[in-house]
């Protein structure tokens, strides 16, 4: 395991990149260096074609992501401006973590709140245990919250739930949170590893060229219509069906045996 942080961890293991936020003692809450580095991390591996899975964990037993670290906030959100550099540091990782083309996977035990649960619902599977608690508590402190957030989680568990999270402030359970559409799977504390393992297989070992067309399509389609690029998307869907891999899945589903794909 190599430290890019004394907060951040990263792990790389066959296809498979991990990335652990690592402040347990706090549940590891986020301060802006622990922001500035997952961006860092998540922007690096979009650019290595060695990558093909990225995971998201929280260090320890107790939580994902418990939201920002309090104990920086006289260092780091002092006043306006620092507010502001700090804000730029989260919106950093966010649009690093959104555009990455690359599946990215939230591996949640435990606490997933406020900035975590911004974090969990930028991945594309949450994959959960059902020790896990969610909530954004930001009715209960007083703060706005963006309208890129709000859009976010309403996209995915629609406005009812949207607003029943937002004005209730409480704390939901990880059935609550698998009814709501808002977690993937949910499975005991003990499975967890394995049921991430099962995924980061599946997906590593299906097309890449694929599976970065449908990503970039759904980075797309989550844009105003304006803003689109719909005509990548189209480039992307052609470069699969001229690729090696195209041919490569055709001949072994003729063949009766599992493809090998290259990602060219």
């Amino acid at each position: 395991m190599t430290t890019v942080t004394d907060r951040i961890l990263t792990h790389r293991e066959g296809a498979c990149l991990t990335i652990t936020f690592n402040n347990p003692d706090r549940l590891n809450a986020m301060s802006k260096d622990m922001w500035l580095a997952a961006a860092d991390l998540l922007n690096a591996a979009g650019e290595d074609d060695t990558v093909r899975v990225v995971i998201l964990t929280g260090a320890g037993d107790r939580a994902f992501v418990a939201g920002a670290d309090i104990s920086k906030f006289a260092d780091e959100r002092a006043n306006f401006e620092a507010q502001l550099d700090y804000g730029r540091a989260v919106e950093a990782m966010h649009v690093a973590l959104k555009n990455l083309r690359k599946p990215t996977i939230a591996r949640v035990n435990g606490y997933c709140i406020g900035g975590g649960l911004a974090i969990a619902i930028d991945c594309d599977l949450r994959l959960v245990s059902d020790k896990s608690t969610f909530a954004v508590p930001a009715a209960k402190l007083g703060l706005g919250y963006a309208a890129s957030g709000v859009r976010t989680l309403r996209e995915l568990v629609g406005p009812a739930f949207t607003a029943e999270i937002f004005y209730t402030a409480r704390q939901f359970t990880a059935e609550d949170a698998r009814i709501m559409g808002l977690v993937n799977r949910v499975v005991p504390e003990a499975e967890l590893d394995g049921l991430v393992a099962q995924y980061v297989e599946t997906i590593a070992n299906n097309a890449p060229l694929t599976i970065a067309a449908v990503k970039q399509t759904i980075i797309e389609l989550g844009k105003p219509d304006a803003g689109q690029d719909l005509e990548l998307c189209r480039e992307l869907v052609e470069t699969c069906f001229s690729s090696e891999d195209y041919q490569e899945g055709r001949l072994a589903f003729m063949e009766k045996r599992k493809p090998r794909f290259q990602g060219r």
